[in-house]
């Protein structure tokens, strides 16, 4: 049996309810700046260079944390295949549309369509995997999500089809990739055993070794570099697409999965600041007004507003602290850091009906 330093001992062990509140809003710090530090980026770098550069900096961070904390990868085939569709539908096409449409858009717009991925969740996992069953209110936030898109692209000023209306679609499919991807997850590896170390690494690795293979296709073309845009992808890279993603499986295990999805709250606050603040960008009016109707339209979606009411109902706390801990139910381990034994999922009378969740 390999020695473990104590600092990595205590590393190992699933963190505070303080420590995942930290990460949890460092987290969304990071990845509302993320916008930000792609549109530096790309001054310098084209699109697909941006996502090359972010996603194989990202696994070499992730990589080392590994190698120190000396975790073991999975052996079965099955799950390399599952985390191989995972890489490419949560990191290749997505990060790819990302960089490509923020030529065309501000970043505080793209960290705004960003807060659709739990919208396009709740499609995917109702209508797509079946993971879900879809309530009348789940339907409606998913309609009133879309209500909140169309404000915001604002068809009554026209739709002449440019490269910035044609951008924010390809942002709209990057995160129909994320809703794709999540119940992906939830469906396919949530029996896993890896710890969230592991799981990050793999998913962030596979993906690099692809726009590794991709190369001599996508990244070959001139660069033009400075300090700001080697900042920027530096922090993207190990920051935004390595130790965030550890802090995100960290409050998705301790949270469960719609606590945690409200990091998506944190983003566009962030983004559309740095934006306004750092690159001088502007806000329209129909903007910041889509985005609240889009939150609105997630709240519905992940049906908090109703759970709300039932927690202050004194008949109905029991059944409201069931069905939290059943949707609560982590897609993977329960334990931040322990791969050794499988993950067992939370059962309670709201889990077990029919009609529940999977």
């Amino acid at each position: 049996m390999t020695s473990t330093s104590p600092l990595l001992a205590r590393a190992a062990k699933t963190p505070s309810p303080a420590w995942v509140a930290i990460q949890f809003t460092l987290t969304g710090i990071i990845w509302g700046s993320s916008f930000l530090f792609m549109k530096v980026a790309l001054e310098g770098l084209s699109p697909a260079q941006v996502a090359w550069s972010r996603l194989l900096l990202g696994a070499l961070t992730l990589g080392l944390f590994v190698a120190l904390r000396r975790d073991r990868l999975p052996r079965s085939i099955r799950i390399w295949a599952h985390m191989s569709v995972l890489a490419v539908s949560f990191c290749v096409v997505p990060f790819l549309l990302f960089s490509w449409a923020q030529q065309h858009v501000t970043s505080g717009l793209a960290s705004i369509y960003n807060a659709t991925t739990p919208i396009m969740t709740a499609i995917m996992a109702g209508l797509l995997f079946r993971v879900e069953k879809l309530k009348a209110v789940q339907v409606a936030g998913i309609l009133v999500g879309i209500l909140g898109v169309m404000v915001i692209i604002a068809p009554w000023q026209g739709l002449d089809f440019s490269q910035s209306l044609v951008a924010q679609l390809a942002i709209l499919g990057a995160t129909a990739c994320y809703g794709f991807s999540l119940a992906y997850m939830r469906k396919f590896v949530g029996n896993t055993g890896m710890s969230a170390l592991v799981f990050s690494f793999l998913n962030i690795g596979i993906a690099a070794a692809i726009m590794a293979l991709l190369t001599p296709v996508l990244v070959l073309t001139p660069v033009r570099l400075d300090p700001w845009i080697v900042g920027s992808i530096v922090l993207l890279g190990c920051l935004g697409t390595g130790v965030a993603y550890i802090w995100n499986q960290n409050a998705l295990r301790a949270w469960g999965p719609t606590r945690a999805s409200t990091v998506t709250y944190i983003t566009p606050v962030v983004g559309v600041l740095l934006g306004i603040l750092v690159l001088g960008e502007s806000l329209s009016w129909n903007e910041p007004v889509g985005a609240v109707i889009v939150f609105l339209g997630i709240l519905l979606a992940q049906d908090r507003l109703r759970r709300r009411r039932a927690a202050t109902a004194p008949g109905e706390a029991l059944a409201s602290v069931d069905e939290r801990r059943a949707d609560a139910s982590p897609v993977l381990p329960q334990s931040a850091d322990e791969a050794s034994a499988p993950f067992e999922p939370v059962v309670s009378p709201a889990a077990a009906r029919p009609a529940g969740r999977a």
